[in-house]
């Protein structure tokens, strides 16, 4: 989601402003705070965090299953060890 002009804020007025940003936040707006000029942190809506951190876990585990299949066909087309070796291993 690209930033407005409004939606870029100094912390020093973000620290006289907060109750009022964080209202904007609730009602959809993210907030990003600068330090010296430069993007420092942001103010996003709890819910919609929640929501980042269960895409970051669904991201994570989808990363460990496509590496776990790569894994099992690089095993079962005897890249990595003899069939009966990971047989052998499994039981």
């Amino acid at each position: 989601m690209p930033f407005n002009a409004q939606d870029v804020v100094p912390i020093s007025e973000a620290r006289a402003r907060l109750t009022e940003l964080s209202d904007e936040v609730v009602g959809g707006a993210e907030k990003l705070l600068t330090k010296n000029g430069a993007a420092y942190v942001a103010l996003v809506d709890a819910k919609k965090l929640d929501y980042y951190h269960a895409l970051e876990q669904e991201h994570a585990s989808l990363v460990l299953l496509t590496e776990a299949e790569t894994g099992l066909r690089e095993v079962l087309a005897g890249h990595r060890v003899a069939t009966a070796d990971l047989l052998k291993a499994l039981s």
